[in-house]
């Protein structure tokens, strides 16, 4: 018999029910509320990239088990078994392709894999895309979507966020932009390091970002927080994210950005 496929979903944001096809044929975004739901790497590649451009770099990276870490199963089961459900190697899809005709480097974090944990291999995908885009002379767009660093991989995880933020920054020495795009969460060590370092910071509508979570915040400072704290419109306009883009405009918007960099020069008064 074939799987059953549901008819109906429920929106996390607005908790109505709307007919699945028409959440499909909205891209995702809760028609009611305009919530943006949880989509996975590829999907989203093929919402932003043009048709046939994109190229794959470094798929086969898969991570080791430095730590022999153990908790409920041993990490190298745990990450064969995450491997197999999502059908990827890690947490981050990477390459390049074009955006509307203009060439970048575009990496894109999988929630799927892992909560999107940052390990050594996710580390090193981001600086990868990094240098490639410093040595072409193109841009750099990375969509985050994370729970943080992999705790699997202890301080080597931690690590990551330091090697990404110099790949940035070498890139930054080249004049060239990274486009930051925070998907639905971005937090812990990936908000930390390369998720706002973005020349340009975007970020989908009520998107969840930030370092700790609401409730250990309150439970630290011992005070309620704001009302929709945390959320894509409460960080914009305290000034923490340049924009904030639906779905549907996603692509326009990145490939006008891409289009006002100079190809393979560094822009005038750009440190």
């Amino acid at each position: 018999m074939p799987e059953y496929e549901p008819q109906w979903t429920k929106c996390n944001a607005c908790n109505q029910i709307s007919f699945r096809r028409e959440v499909e044929r909205n891209l995702m975004v809760c028609p009611k509320c305009n919530y943006h739901f949880r989509i996975s790497a590829t999907r989203r590649l093929g919402l932003v990239i043009d048709e046939g451009s994109f190229v794959e770099h470094d798929a086969g990276m898969e991570p080791l088990d430095p730590l022999h870490f153990r908790d409920q199963m041993k990490y190298p089961e745990r990450i064969k078994e995450t491997q197999e459900a999502t059908q990827r190697m890690e947490a981050l899809l990477g390459g390049k392709g074009m955006i509307l005709g203009q060439p970048a480097m575009v990496g894109v974090m999988d929630f799927e894999f892992m909560g999107g944990s940052m390990g050594s291999v996710v580390g090193e995908k981001v600086a990868r895309l990094a240098e490639r885009a410093a040595e072409e002379g193109c841009g750099l767009v990375i969509f985050c979507s994370s729970g943080g660093a992999r705790m699997q991989e202890g301080i080597l995880s931690l690590m990551q966020m330091a090697k990404t933020s110099a790949a940035l920054a070498r890139l930054k020495e080249k004049g060239l932009l990274y486009i930051s795009v925070l998907t639905d969460p971005t937090t812990g060590g990936v908000s930390a390091s390369f998720a706002m370092l973005g020349d340009v910071i975007l970020a989908e509508p009520k998107a969840i970002i930030g370092f700790a979570g609401q409730r250990v915040i309150e439970q630290t400072i011992k005070q309620k927080l704001p009302e929709g704290f945390q959320r894509s419109e409460y960080l914009l306009d305290h000034g923490m994210i340049d924009i904030i883009v639906e779905r549907r405009e996603m692509k326009t918007i990145l490939g006008q950005l891409l289009a006002m960099l100079p190809k393979g020069k560094k822009p005038e008064g750009r440190a």
